[in-house]
Formats: structure tokens, C-alpha cells, sequence
């Protein structure tokens, strides 16, 4: 098996250092909340091993509306008018500038990949298409790799055509949606069950079976026992006879 795929959890679970021992990738969590400092952000990189790979996800104010529950996380409230203004990959002053903060700690970091999460609300409308085709079509992404998880009922056919079109990763859990990507494989196993679930070892050995041979990707675990099952797949990976 190629020893390309990336493996990790979506964020620290205990000390960095201790990660670092374990995994060579961290998907980061705070980007998508309330991004922070720029300066602590380079500490972390300061902190961990050259090889190490940060990817972070995008900040909620380009993907998800000020309904969203996840917004009480915001250090600063938002006005009315920029509430309005926010999320779903809307032409507005605020996506733009949360772009530039997300693309600031992207560099902070120098982390190559950046994950678009879209909540179930963000569904498949003229109106919410159109704006994801405006935004990823101007933004700066050189050098970027963009995954897009999108969520709710969304032909895959579609989903297949976006992602041709504005050059994306489709972000799937692959235990419960098909990428259409395969060759651009990023999986986030979110538990089959819930966030309570643990993947027996007949799970991951399948997990392995649905990665591409001799790309890139990355696999991270978004579940309680994340560090446990992330560590048993690292252990396929590296025995699996292909």
C-alpha cells in the first residue's frame, strides 16, 4: 500500500508532542471556529517535526450561515447585517475576508489542503451553486489542494461535476457516501453510529481496501476513540501486502 496516504485525527487528542511520536498529520479543528492568532499558529508549526503536515478546515463563515449553532463559538458577535452576509460561499465582504483569514492560517501553518465542510442546510440549489462556482473561482488557491464535504441529499452526479469543474476533492465518509474522487481520496471517518462508535479491525481493513494505489490522500478519524482507530488503520496500512 502506498505510504503516501496521510494519517491522523481531526485535532489533538492529548499533547502535540505526543502526536507527533504517532502521526505525521493533524486536521485542524480551531481554523473552523475562531481561527487564532497567526502567532500561536507558528508556534505550532515551530513546534512539530518538518515532515509534519497541518491541513485545516475553512472557516465556518464561508460555509455555513449564522444559524448555525457552531457561530456561538465566534469570539466576536456578528452584526445583523453581517450575519445576513455570512456563509454559503456568498459574494460578500465577509466570506472574502474570512477566505483571507483561512488562507493566513493555511500559511501560518504551511499547510497545503484546506477541507470546505458544508452543513446539511447548504443544499443543492441554483442559488447555492452558483455562488460556490463564484467563489472558488476567484479566490487565490495556488499551489492549494481544496476539499469540499458537502452534506444532505446532493446528487452525486453533480457533486462529480463541481468537483471536475473547479478542480476539488469530494470530502466524503466512505462507510456511508461513494467519493467521486477516488483518485483524490480524503476520507474523515465520522463513526458509523455516532461519534461514541469504535471501528473493529474488519472496518479499517476494508477502509484500506477503498484507498487509490500510488496516490496521495489522507484518512482522518473525527470519533472518540479516534486516536485507537487511526493508530490500528496505520498498522493495515503499513502491513498491507500491495
Amino acid at each position: 500500500m502506498s505510504n503516501r496516504i496521510q494519517i491522523g485525527t481531526c485535532g489533538f487528542n492529548g499533547s502535540q508532542s505526543a502526536y507527533a511520536q504517532r502521526f505525521n498529520c493533524l486536521e485542524v479543528q480551531q481554523t473552523f471556529y475562531q481561527p487564532p492568532q497567526l502567532t500561536t499558529l507558528e508556534r505550532w508549526r515551530n513546534q512539530m517535526p518538518d515532515h509534519f503536515e497541518f491541513v485545516i478546515k475553512a472557516w465556518q463563515l464561508i460555509t455555513h450561515s449564522a444559524k448555525s449553532p457552531t457561530y456561538k463559538r465566534l469570539t466576536k458577535p456578528l452584526t445583523p447585517q453581517e450575519q445576513a452576509a455570512a456563509g454559503f460561499f456568498q459574494p460578500t465582504p465577509i466570506v472574502d475576508e474570512a477566505w483571507q483569514t483561512t488562507l493566513a492560517c493555511a500559511r501560518a501553518l504551511k499547510a497545503k489542503t484546506i477541507l470546505f465542510q458544508c452543513p446539511a442546510s447548504f443544499t443543492q440549489t441554483p442559488e447555492h451553486i452558483a455562488h460556490m462556482v463564484g467563489f472558488f473561482s476567484q479566490i487565490e488557491r495556488t499551489g492549494l489542494i481544496l476539499g469540499w464535504e458537502p452534506r444532505g441529499a446532493w446528487d452525486q452526479e453533480v457533486v462529480r461535476d463541481l468537483c471536475e469543474d473547479l478542480q476539488l476533492w469530494h470530502v466524503v465518509d466512505p462507510f456511508t457516501s461513494q467519493t467521486m474522487t477516488p483518485e483524490q481520496c480524503y476520507f474523515r471517518l465520522h463513526g458509523r453510529q455516532g461519534w461514541r462508535y469504535k471501528y473493529d479491525t474488519a472496518e479499517l481493513a476494508d477502509l484500506v481496501e477503498l484507498l487509490p494505489n500510488d496516490q496521495a490522500g489522507y484518512v482522518f478519524f473525527n470519533n472518540i476513540h479516534m486516536t485507537q482507530d487511526a493508530l490500528v488503520f496505520k498498522e493495515l496500512i503499513t502491513n498491507h501486502p500491495k
